[in-house]
């Protein structure tokens, strides 16, 4: 049985974020059923890349991966008819996903309120780029300008200096495939809880608040006012030699920050003499601007005679982080990848036999897989509409409706370190579960420790886990062993990002863990996942998204890539991971028998350019730097405005160019025949682009914006991380939070990405170490004072 077997959707979702959320669901085994408008189709139909075989509507490579499993029903939502058959579908599925503009679920009486009055089981999901409350000056967005009005494009590349173009990050659609994972998350904690009591919710995903929130590491401390705000392209970076660097054939990422680092680069270098002339401490003590010069330099020219695989082998053996650049080529011939099978064979009706990338978790017992491909435009809809007849209707629930979170409940143990892991359990905590962070004095996680003197008042400790308890276990320790496995008998699951073989050695592997509750969900996370060739190696999250494929993409053209910014991936691997765990956790509760789930970090980092892997596998293409160039869209990029501002503008039709074209009083553009069409501007778009900058170049970026925005062209600011910090509609969603220590001292941090009726509430802030040890010991697992003093005495709880 699939994990989500007997779970039905109804899509409505027309574009990449609706569609990634279906795929998600579907591959898991919900039964996904697509509306489509008839003879056109989704417009993902009509997006790149294509395959070379195949007629109309049938060739898009970008379709075909968003929506494997899938059923198709074509249905014209203008006429009676077709609302009619769609009221019929809306009184047997269970999640309905939308990604159209704010209000047109209203139209079909599915708004927050209307679903609730007319179909209060169902789970109701609606992704748009700032949410249903979009103000008037965001209506108009693609992408691109979420991208930048996230905070993410201003600060990408890492290391950007201030003429730099800002770049629009890996491929086209990331803020679309992050939104869609957000919301497939969502999702599966309120069927989890509709499971239960019969309760649907209304969900409001915001692909801004998303983004942004991928970025709660450094944003929270912000926020708090822990770490500075500035119009510095580079406050979201990492100071030191770290970088990507060409080598005899592609590229390599180093990453150095410790003197372990140091001292293994030495080994792999054979002692050069002008490594003596560093303090062996220089990376974390005397970091200067001028010894980072020198290490890169030598760097780069020792690396442009090495083999990009074989010398990030030898750099892992030895303890130092460095891994290839990876691009689609890479990433099919991997060992790795081809070890846990990351592509699949998909014979496609029309467009042929194709390797088609998968998910990037392995569940033991209900693996997500591709059972078939895409649908043909309305190949089911016969089918689908005369089921109607013999499906019951669902009832309204019998019992009143919750008012807390949909995981409450749930009880989750974390023994996770820095960020990928703790962002998994504060994503469950968001959505109401009770998140039991695992702590020793012995073992503290450098988030508590660095750069700080207070372990309890710890700026990025407090960034990424708000809302959860702190628990004092020394689990070198045999007692300590033992009352973590009485806390998990009661737990519903464990997530861990030890490294690799970690957990067996402490005599806490998955067997052990199962044998003590066979219904615990483990989660496991790691770069390359826990078994395979490649499974011993470590790395950080700019090794992540290089690995994965990502930084080849994110560079200017003719350029080495760039990457993306040094703060993305850990997030993303985090929010993957909570969505297996979460999948998982259901098929626990339908069945009482729990599961392994093998999260890997380079394969999340690859689920976020499906398409740029498809154009791959379909046609042969290796996709390099490509600036901010959309094949699309023309204009589409970055533009300098007065004050060292940027604006983002995406023009994705030829009524979008003709309004752009009246903002710059260039009325003549509109009617030019070398502009009038997508084709003839991607011929001229240089010309374009320069056009542009020299039109905004002495404007006010947010005046520029409202002009445009008037005129219905999709444009926004690209926002610094003052910006992002002082943005008021973040603030008015409640993206922005206070929090509270035991001692009432309060702060703010980051919120979710969502909103959604019976939300959880989020009001306490990072526990300080050990602080509900004693409440969890004597009310959960039950031991007088007199046990748990004797736990303290023999250092089990320490």
């Amino acid at each position: 049985m699939s994990a989500l077997s007997g779970l039905r959707v109804l899509e409505l979702a027309e574009g990449v974020a609706g569609e990634f959320c279906g795929k998600l669901l579907a591959d898991f085994g919900a039964e996904v059923i697509k509306v489509e408008r008839p003879v056109t189709g989704s417009p993902t139909r009509r997006l790149g890349p294509f395959a070379q075989r195949g007629a109309e509507p049938e060739r898009s490579g970008l379709f075909a991966w968003l929506n494997t499993n899938k059923s198709s029903v074509a249905l014209d939502l203008s006429d009676a008819d077709g609302r009619e058959a769609v009221n019929g579908l809306l009184a047997v599925v269970d999640v309905v996903i939308d990604d159209h503009a704010p209000g047109y679920l209203a139209t079909l009486g599915l708004s927050a309120q209307g679903y609730a009055d007319n179909w209060p089981r169902l789970v109701v999901c609606a992704i748009s780029p700032y949410g249903a409350d979009v103000p008037d000056e965001r209506r108009h967005a693609h992408d691109l300008n979420v991208f930048h009005a996230s905070g993410w494009g201003y600060h990408t590349p890492s290391g950007a200096g201030d003429g730099q173009v800002p770049l629009k990050g890996a491929g086209r659609f990331i803020p679309s495939y992050e939104s869609g994972l957000e919301a497939a998350l969502c999702v599966m904690a309120a069927v989890f809880e509709r499971d239960t009591n019969g309760h649907g919710r209304f969900i409001d995903v915001s692909m801004q608040a998303v983004l942004a929130s991928r970025a709660d590491y450094v944003l929270a401390q912000m926020a708090s006012g822990d770490m500075p705000v500035s119009g510095d392209r580079r406050a979201y970076d990492l100071f030191g030699p770290a970088g990507i660097f060409a080598c005899r054939e592609g590229f390599a990422y180093i990453w150095m920050s410790a003197p372990a680092h140091w001292e293994a680069l030495g080994k792999l270098l054979n002692e050069p003499d002008w490594m003596r002339e560093f303090p062996d401490n220089w990376l974390e003590r005397e970091c200067t601007p001028e010894r980072v010069e020198v290490v890169r330099e030598h760097i780069a020219a020792w690396l442009a005679t090495q083999d990009k695989h074989a010398v990030s082998a030898a750099a892992q053996e030895l303890g130092l982080t460095v891994v290839a650049v990876n691009n689609a080529s890479d990433l099919e011939a991997s060992p790795q990848y081809q070890h846990r099978r990351f592509f699949t064979a998909v014979d496609h009706p029309q467009q042929g036999l194709a390797m088609y990338p998968t998910v990037p978790y392995r569940l033991s017992d209900t693996p997500a897989g591709i059972e078939r491909a895409a649908p043909l435009l309305g190949q089911h809809t016969d089918a689908v509409l005369a089921a109607l007849d013999n499906t019951q209707p669902l009832g309204a629930p019998d019992t009143p409706a919750p008012t807390s979170g949909p995981l409450a409940g749930v009880r989750v143990v974390e023994l996770t370190k820095v960020w990928a892991g703790p962002y998994v359990g504060k994503l469950l905590a968001y959505l109401g579960a009770e998140v039991i962070r695992i702590e020793s004095e012995g073992s503290l996680d450098v988030t508590r420790t660095f750069g700080v003197e207070d372990m309890n008042n710890a700026p990025g400790f407090h960034a990424v886990n708000p809302q959860k308890l702190s628990m004092q276990i020394n689990m070198k320790s045999e007692e300590g062993i033992a009352v973590l496995l009485d806390l998990i008998r009661d737990s519903d699951m464990v997530i861990e990002n030890l490294r690799p073989g970690a957990m067996a050695r402490l005599g806490l592997d998955y067997a052990t863990l199962k044998a003590a509750n066979p219904a615990i969900v483990y989660v496991a996370m790691s770069m390359y996942g826990s078994e395979g060739p490649l499974s011993y190696q470590t790395g950080y999250a700019p090794c992540f998204a290089a690995l994965g494929g990502l930084s080849a993409l994110v560079g200017y053209p003719g350029e080495a890539p760039q990457g993306m910014n040094i703060r993305y991936a850990d997030s993303t691997f985090g929010a993957l991971a909570a969505y297996a765990g979460l999948v998982a956790l259901r098929h626990a509760r339908h069945t009482g028998r729990g599961q392994f789930v093998d999260v890997s970090a380079v394969e999340s980092m690859s689920s976020m350019i499906g398409d740029a892997v498809m154009d791959f596998t379909l046609n042969g293409v290796i996709r390099d730097c490509d600036g901010n160039r959309h094949e699309d869209m023309v204009p589409h990029g970055a533009y300098p405005c007065a004050g060292g501002e940027w604006l983002s503008i995406a023009v994705a039709d030829d009524e979008s160019w003709r309004a752009l074209a009246a903002c710059m009083g260039r009325d003549e553009l509109a009617q030019d025949p070398a502009y009038a069409t997508l084709a003839s501007r991607r011929e001229r778009a240089p010309g374009i682009d320069a056009m542009l900058a020299k039109w905004t170049a002495q404007s006010d970026a947010g005046e520029l914006t409202a002009m445009l925005q008037e005129r219905g062209v999709a444009a926004a600011r690209s926002q610094s991380s003052l910006d992002l910090v002082a943005d008021a509609h973040l603030w008015s969603r409640g993206f922005y939070i206070e929090v509270a220590n035991s001692a009432g001292q309060g702060r703010t941090t980051v919120g979710p990405g969502w909103s959604m009726t019976r939300a959880a509430q989020i009001g306490r802030a990072a526990p300080d170490l050990g602080e509900h040890t004693s409440h969890l010991l004597g009310s959960v697992l039950g031991l007088t004072q007199e046990r748990q003093k004797e736990l303290a005495d023999a250092g089990a709880t320490r």
